[in-house]
Order: structure tokens, then sequence, then C-alpha cells
């Protein structure tokens, strides 16, 4: 089997407040977990941060092998911070208008037909607030219910207000819901494409990913984790619209772990994101495995992303299966099983023992990061010294 002794990644993360040091550290840790269960050597560099992404080094070695790869962050942290910088009812309005608009582009209808756990996902967060406002909206006509003279409205009020703001919300919050709203307001831009400020960010981020694909490596490994999946797929459309032989003679692979680029490209508005699914599954440079979990409610459990898209006939994305208990000891999944945004985070984190997937091997080991969309439930991979890739 190759090994790879010079690779170039670049990663497309899920819909975190994370800026690039964040990203590095946590990428640090978890390397330093796959590291000691697979028995190898890594260094993690020092970041460099540039007007358009947040690149470090990793070198990881062997006894007969080093591998050195860099990995380019495309963080949206900026986005996030932008979207709940508002007040609270100024979260709430454009959480709700999100919603409305998703609906009317079909697709709530179209996330229960696919998947309906991710539609049961959808319709949480709102759920969950229309509960407390039904709740605050209850404590504050009680006293019309007692037929106490309308005076009493002034104290129900202004204490159905201090139980929506002090116990409501805090609980709310613990199931992260106003960042949840958040996550939709980008879903609906990235679908709908009628957003300045995110066109301009696609835009630097396929300059900066145009300038990585100039660099000499064996490997080049697009890599996203839920939302980014959809961020990287307009991204790699856009260079291939315009430069389709940017790919051309490279060994590029395109990883989507836990992908959401269903949850935008299933709005009727979004045909540019569609279009562009079509054009990577149809480059015959790009091999694109699409890695799922069962346990994992917030992406499209094997549902085929390119058909879904209208792309019947082109090359389907591999889809390839992993359990998140298979990385972790019994007492860590244990732990973690019932918070479904820290299972959805577990295909970027470190292991506890070895698995068939491991994030970064697939980013920074010797082995071809499409060893990763061969193995099984069961398979694991061999970490061992062979020839250097040709």
């Amino acid at each position: 089997m190759d090994v790879i002794s010079k690779r170039e990644v670049l990663h497309f993360p899920g819909f975190e407040p994370l800026d690039g040091a964040a990203h590095r550290a946590r990428y640090e840790r978890s390397a330093k977990q796959s590291a000691a269960v697979w028995n190898y050597k890594v260094e993690t560099g020092g970041l460099t941060i540039t007007d358009r992404d947040a690149a470090f080094d990793v070198i990881t070695s062997g006894e007969h092998w080093v591998t050195q790869s860099r990995i380019h962050m495309f963080p949206h942290d900026a986005l996030v911070r932008h979207l709940r910088s508002r007040s609270v009812p100024g979260q709430f309005f454009a959480g709700f208008r999100s919603a409305a608009r998703i609906i009317a582009d079909g697709g709530m209808y179209q996330y229960f037909r696919h998947a309906w756990r991710f539609g049961l996902f959808f319709i949480f967060p709102f759920l969950l607030m229309v509960l407390g406002m039904s709740l605050s909206a209850t404590i504050a006509f009680t006293p019309l219910g007692f037929e106490l003279p309308a005076v009493h409205l002034l104290w129900s009020g202004a204490l159905a207000a201090a139980f929506f703001v002090f116990a409501f919300l805090p609980f709310a919050e613990r199931f992260y819901t106003l960042h949840l709203f958040a996550d939709w307001e980008m879903a609906v831009a990235l679908g709908r494409m009628d957003r300045p400020e995110f066109t301009r960010w696609l835009e630097e981020c396929a300059a900066a990913a145009r300038e990585v694909l100039m660099r000499p490596a064996e490997e080049y490994v697009i890599s996203s984790h839920s939302m980014g999946s959809s961020v990287a797929a307009h991204v790699i459309g856009m260079l291939l619209e315009r430069e389709p032989e940017l790919f051309a003679r490279k060994r590029v692979v395109f990883a989507t772990l836990g992908s959401a680029i269903l949850q935008c490209a299933l709005l009727r508005p979004a045909g540019v994101l569609r279009k562009r699914v079509g054009l990577i599954a149809r480059c015959p440079d790009i091999f694109w495995f699409d890695v799922h979990c069962l346990t994992d409610a917030i992406h499209f459990y094997k549902v085929p992303v390119v058909a879904a898209c209208g792309h019947r006939g082109a090359n389907a994305a591999k889809m390839v299966f992993i359990r998140v208990k298979q990385m972790l000891s019994r007492q860590h999944y244990e732990k973690i099983r019932k918070d479904f945004l820290r299972v959805h985070r577990q295909y970027v984190l470190g292991p506890d023992i070895k698995a068939p997937f491991d994030f970064t091997l697939m980013t920074a080991g010797p082995l071809p990061a499409s060893v990763f969309a061969a193995t099984g439930y069961k398979e694991i991979p061999v970490v061992a010294p062979g020839r250097k890739a040709g």
C-alpha cells in the first residue's frame, strides 16, 4: 500500500463558534489521543493565520515512515458570531423567519421524507421555544383566569418575563436552542444564496482553496463536517465551474462527515448548490466518500446525497458507515450518548480505542485517505510501513 509523505488538507468544520486557534487546539488534542491509541508519534506545529484561512503543520511518524500534512482550516466563526450578535428578541425573530422560509421552500417536507430524525432535529428548537412562550403567556394571563382586575396583569406580566428570561432561557440553552436558530439561518443563506456577506465569504474560501490546490503534494484531502459540507460543496463547485483543470492529475479525496449538504440543498431555491454537487460527482479526479453513523441524528443517514440532489446518473458518493461506540470506551460512550450534538462532533474528535475510522489518521496519517472508504464496521486499518506513493 502507498505511504503518503506529503499531504495538503482543506477542512471545513461544522457550525461552531470556534476560530482557527480553537480548531487547531482541538485537532492537537485529538491527534494526541489518536497517536496514543495507534502507537505513532505526532507533532502539531504553530498556527499561521491569513485573511483567508488558518493553517498549521502536522508531522506523524512510525518505525519506517514520516508523513507531513498541512492542515488548512476554513472556520466560519465570524459568521456564527454575526448571527448570534443580535439581541435575544432579534435572534428569536431571525430564527422563526428562517423556519418559515424552510417550510415554504419545501425543506421540512423533504427532511421528513428522507430522514425523519433530521426532521425532528429541525422542529425541536422551535417547538421548545413555543412551549416556553406558551408557559410565559399562561403565567402572564393567570389573573384573568381568576377574574382579578386587569391591574394584576402588571405583576403577572413581570413574573412571566422573569420566568422566561431567568428560568426558561437558561434551560433552553442547555439544548443550544439559540445556536440552532442561527444554524438554520445559515442553512437558508447557503441554500438561497441571497445574502452578499455569505457570497463574499465563499469567494474568499474559494480563492484560498485554489492556492492550496496549487501547492505540490502527493494527496489533497478536502474534509468537511456537518454544515461545513455545504460550504465545501459550494467552494469545490465554484472551482470546478471556473477551472476544472485545477483538479486534473491530482489525487483528491473529498470526505464528508455527518454531512448536512441536504439541509441546504433540499430547499427549492438551492439550485446553485445542487448543480455544484453534480459537478463534484461528475469530476473524475475527485473521489468522494460520505461517512454516516446510525446514532447521529444530525445528518441524512443512508440517504444518497448525489441522487437526492437530482443527479441520479452521476457517480454516487460512496457511503461509509461507522459506529461511535466502536471509537470510545464504554464509560465514555455512556457519558455522551444522550448529548446529540456531542455525538455529532465525534467524527472529528480523537478515539479511545482502535476503530475503522480515525479523523487524524485520515488527514495526517501515512495511509491514503481513500483507505477509510474501504473499511467497514469490523475492518481496522493497518498503520504499517509500505512503499512511497508514486
